[in-house]
């Protein structure tokens, strides 16, 4: 993994803790920001991240990934890439919710998603298609990469869980076997010799436990 030749490497490494977050409220693209708590865990990643020495920061536009990404850059000096295709799955009459709300209201739709089958929650996004519009912008961002270079991608639970399995060749149905990321917590892709390969996951655990739109 740190020898010379190893290829390119992705980091996976979701945005810190929001107050809808603590709510158990389905987020999607509304934009809410960083609690204190999400402040600091951003910055004690950030450090620790900082010793893997990226190459490039890529990040969704939406505040609680955008901040978080800035604890990496102030700490690296490295600029961050804000892109609309990294924000999290749009989830239309769902966001705002909490997950009793959503069950009690559109209990079918729930369930369905639930059984892994493709739903538009909230009328929203397929989980298919929020991994057409990220994973292209994360493969631009690896062929920019020098050799053997890193690359950090800040993301929300959902868009991680889709790109990872997306980038990993599971079929959709098996994406959920993916578990997902805690607050500030991250995953590794490095590319071997038939593809990509997973290399940790849920690094960085605080332990908190994992709390999103994903779960």
């Amino acid at each position: 993994m740190n020898g010379p030749g190893r290829g390119p490497r992705v980091v996976f490494w979701r945005h810190g803790q929001t107050s809808w977050n603590l709510e158990g409220r389905f987020q999607g693209t509304t934009d809410i920001a960083l609690t204190e708590t999400g402040v600091a865990q951003a910055r004690r990643a950030a450090r620790l991240l900082a010793a893997l020495g990226p190459d490039a920061v890529i990040a969704s536009d939406l505040r609680r990934a955008a901040d978080t990404a800035a604890e990496l850059s102030a700490v690296t000096g490295l600029p961050v890439a804000r892109h609309q295709a990294l924000r999290e799955t749009y989830a239309g009459v769902w966001q705002g919710l909490t997950n009793a709300e959503i069950r009690q209201k559109y209990g079918e739709d729930y369930a369905a998603w639930k059984r892994g089958e493709p739903v538009r929650r909230g009328g929203g996004e397929l989980e298919t298609e929020v991994a057409d519009r990220a994973v292209p912008v994360i493969l631009e961002a690896v062929e920019k990469l020098p050799a053997d270079g890193t690359l950090v991608v800040v993301s929300h639970g959902g868009t991680i869980r889709t790109s990872l399995g997306r980038l990993l060749g599971l079929e959709p149905f098996h994406w959920e076997s993916l578990g997902g990321l805690s607050n500030c917590c991250w995953s590794v892709l490095g590319r071997g010799a038939r593809g990509w390969r997973l290399l940790e996951h849920n690094a960085g655990t605080l332990p908190e436990p994992v709390i999103g739109d994903d779960t």
